[in-house]
């Protein structure tokens, strides 16, 4: 009985510990494929939309921003995990999924708590500028030495 019990639960503990992820790439999960895009187009696509109200681009010169910015947060540089296509996709159509430390410490302390941020061009994106602002995007993140390309798209 006893080895019975080993049998079935030996296996059972290390599938469930196979299932706890230390590290946020889950890119060989699943992956969210593009296989086209412009670098070009999606940086047009940056100021078109006028992303760069609040964004700059790491290695990158945009033209100026003319009115208020009401925070300013750099994309891309140097990332400690691997991004996939849809996280960025994600950060994209819904950047309140999950707020940065690095916005939340350009606002006010009282204004911290259960901030958003403002996306008003959703409505009038096409999909081929999303695909090119996440060709654009990706193109400008460069993972930490020891991480495998292969785990970045």
């Amino acid at each position: 009985m006893l080895k019975l019990i080993r049998l079935y639960l030996g296996p059972l503990v290390l599938l469930g510990l196979a299932g706890c992820a230390t590290h946020p790439d889950y890119a060989t999960q699943f992956r969210f494929p593009i296989e086209w895009g412009n670098i070009a187009e999606g940086q047009a696509a940056f100021v078109d939309l006028e992303c760069h109200q609040c964004h700059t681009v790491n290695g990158v010169d945009l033209v100026s921003y003319e009115g208020a910015s009401p925070v300013m947060l750099e994309l891309g540089g140097t990332i400690e995990y691997a991004q996939t296509y849809a996280d960025l996709v994600t950060s994209i159509v819904n950047p309140n999924h999950v707020v940065s430390d690095k916005y939340l410490s350009q606002l006010p302390r009282d204004a911290r708590a259960g901030a958003t941020t403002i996306m008003p061009f959703n409505d009038q994106m096409t999909v081929a500028q999303l695909v090119d602002l996440v060709i654009f995007l990706n193109s400008r993140y460069v993972l930490l030495e020891g991480y495998s390309e292969t785990y970045y798209h």
